[in-house]
């Protein structure tokens, strides 16, 4: 599967009843904002999966 912008913005959720609005992963309460942050401070994706495999 070919990894675009729209497939990627398709797995992220705003509702205003689930973590204050911010954009969540679709399906869990997961912020984006948060799997940024471990991306910037030097997570691999490989760590971020095992600490997170439901994504």
């Amino acid at each position: 599967m070919e990894i675009t912008q729209n497939n990627l913005l398709s797995r992220i959720s705003i509702d205003s009843n689930i973590c204050f609005g911010k954009p969540c992963i679709r399906g869990h309460r997961i912020w984006v904002s948060l799997i940024l942050d471990f991306l910037a401070s030097g997570m691999t994706l490989e760590e971020l999966l095992e600490e997170y495999p439901g994504i």
